[in-house]
């Protein structure tokens, strides 16, 4: 079974984030969460004050202080409504003689809900920076009520987010990317391998991805691990090379790792740079070689079990060697029917 998040885990996450410098230990994803909502906190607060400050000139105090905060929320609302609305637009085909749009639709759609969960959560920073303004500013009783209201409400969005930071920057993917940005073409047969990779139904689903040089084989397996990170799934990327070291390591000693999980008790795995593929051909570690790497240059049980339990990228390169790859697979463990290839 997958590991999940502990409270102990959150609770040490933010004490890093908390305490230490920037210059020191470098920003983590979910230190960059929290400075970018008090960013939209601040967002609503300072341009509201600076309202007030013109209302102020013309119109009473009371008057200024009861309506900045209002306009500025508004103001943030329609820009975050066009923000919303602009890639859903931009990449859709419509033949609306009043809105015509026309470009290139997306390899895969993103997760629109997702989207909007997010946008409603950045909308509610903004409101209570610019409500509390208005709670300072002595406006009424109904900036009091809707800053507990909006602090209320953001209970659950903060708890969320944190935690799905914290599940994206624990696999420690070479970059961010979502499958959405993903923009290479794609066959329908490949789409719908995709899909089936990312059904919780197929937990110990292992998909080959072949490709030439800058084919976006790396950016797709990262995409897709990146939809299941935010589901809250446990994820490791790693290389070939480096796992092949850490196959000689017994559970207990990775278990040691300062991190909540390994690639023994993940949900999700990527072995990347398996094969480089075209312009180089030459397999650079064999399916032979790297099954003498499971079982340790023996027969490892325990290795083989771990690594076919979990559900796993292999991003190849060359597909010539296709045939030993999947038979590798099928030695330590696999079912037929839960191996699935990619070309691109």
């Amino acid at each position: 079974m997958s590991k999940i998040l502990k409270a102990k885990d959150v609770f040490a996450q933010i004490k890093a984030d908390l305490i230490g410098k920037d210059s020191y230990r470098g920003v983590t994803l979910t230190y960059t969460w929290l400075a970018n909502q008090f960013g939209h906190f601040s967002l609503g607060f300072i341009p509201s004050f600076i309202l007030y400050l013109i209302l102020s000139q013309c119109h009473t105090n009371a008057y200024s202080i009861s309506h900045a905060p209002w306009y500025i929320w508004g103001g943030w609302v329609a820009f975050e409504t066009y923000n919303f609305l602009g890639p859903l637009l931009l990449k859709s085909h419509s033949k609306s003689k009043l809105l015509y749009v026309k470009s290139n639709p997306y390899t895969f759609q993103p997760a629109w809900g997702n989207i909007l969960f997010d946008t409603l959560t950045d909308l509610s920073f903004f409101g209570l920076g610019a409500m509390f303004l208005g709670f300072l500013g002595k406006g009424g009783e109904t900036y009091e009520i809707v800053c507990v209201g909006l602090a209320i409400l953001l209970l659950y969005p903060s708890c969320y987010w944190y935690l799905t930071k914290m599940y994206l920057q624990i696999p420690q993917y070479p970059y961010q990317l979502r499958l959405a940005q993903w923009d290479f073409p794609m066959d329908d047969a490949d789409k719908k391998t995709v899909a089936d990779f990312l059904n919780p139904a197929n937990s110990k689903m292992h998909l080959f991805v072949f490709g030439a040089e800058n084919s976006g084989k790396t950016s797709l397996s990262v995409g897709l691990a990146t939809e299941l990170s935010i589901r809250h799934e446990a994820a490791v990327y790693t290389t070939a090379m480096k796992l092949s070291s850490d196959f000689f390591y017994s559970a207990g000693q990775i278990g040691s790792d300062p991190t909540p999980w390994t690639w023994r008790d993940a949900s999700v795995l990527i072995i990347d740079d398996i094969n480089p593929g075209k312009p180089i051909t030459t397999p650079m570690v064999s399916a032979e070689a790297f099954l003498s790497f499971i079982d340790t240059y023996a027969t490892n049980p325990e290795n083989r079990k771990a690594l076919a339990s979990r559900k796993t990228i292999w991003v190849l390169g060359s597909s010539s060697e296709k045939e030993s790859w999947r038979k590798m697979l099928l030695t330590i463990g696999v079912a037929e029917n839960d191996i699935a290839e990619i070309y691109l």
